[in-house]
């Protein structure tokens, strides 16, 4: 992965958990476990993609398909799984 790869796929990542916070709200320790969730699932996608050898929706040396649903799917987890506080 080259370095413009990787400050994209920072990008993306970033954008998604900060989409997730801004549809559902919450405090800044919401956002920042969405951020660290997102950047993680977003490139354990992009791996897992790489190791099986799987091309889904490439662009350039990101697999951004399967780095879109690893991010995803561990924001649906962690946003499942963290504590719900009341306001």
């Amino acid at each position: 992965m080259t370095l413009p790869g990787v400050v994209f796929s920072f990008f993306m990542a970033l954008l998604l958990g900060s989409l997730l916070h801004l549809w559902r709200g919450g405090s800044l320790y919401r956002l920042l476990l969405y951020l660290v969730l997102s950047v993680i699932g977003f490139f354990g996608g992009h791996f897992a993609a790489n190791l099986l050898s799987i091309r889904f929706l490439q662009v350039g040396t990101i697999n951004l398909g399967f780095g879109i649903l690893g991010s995803v799917l561990l924001l649906i987890l962690g946003y499942w799984l963290s504590p719900k506080m009341n306001h």
